[in-house]
């Protein structure tokens, strides 16, 4: 098994393909000092709250803190992970393209509803 050292987890870039597939810059959800924050500082967090990485000092105790929600966020990588979680957990809305979560057959508006006596035309 491999040690996970701080270094080794800052050097890696978090990408998250699934929610945003050409990176969190070309997104417009953030800035850029965000999406460089979140791309330096997203697999040392992922290791935090998974547990896979244990916090060796006071900035990664509050960086912790700061993405369980237990702080407020403070600095710039604690603010772009609060904004970050927003946006990937927030709630997905009707398509006009089909059925979506606010699309239902048992709605009724309160209008006339169609029938064969609607239909018919008489002169």
């Amino acid at each position: 098994m491999t040690n996970i050292t701080r270094e080794s987890l800052l050097k890696r870039p978090f990408n998250d393909f699934r929610n945003y597939p050409y990176g969190f810059s070309r997104s417009g959800d953030f800035s850029i000092k965000e999406s460089d924050a979140l791309t330096q500082y997203g697999c040392l967090i992922t290791a935090l709250l998974k547990g896979e990485y244990l916090p060796e000092d006071s900035h990664d105790l509050q960086l912790l803190a700061a993405a369980k929600g237990e702080s407020a966020p403070v600095s710039t990588v604690e603010k772009a992970w609060a904004k970050y979680q927003a946006r990937i957990h927030r709630p997905k809305v009707a398509s006009m393209y089909g059925k979506g979560k606010f699309a239902d057959d048992s709605f009724d508006t309160g209008g006339a509803k169609d029938s064969e006596d609607d239909l018919i035309i008489e002169d």
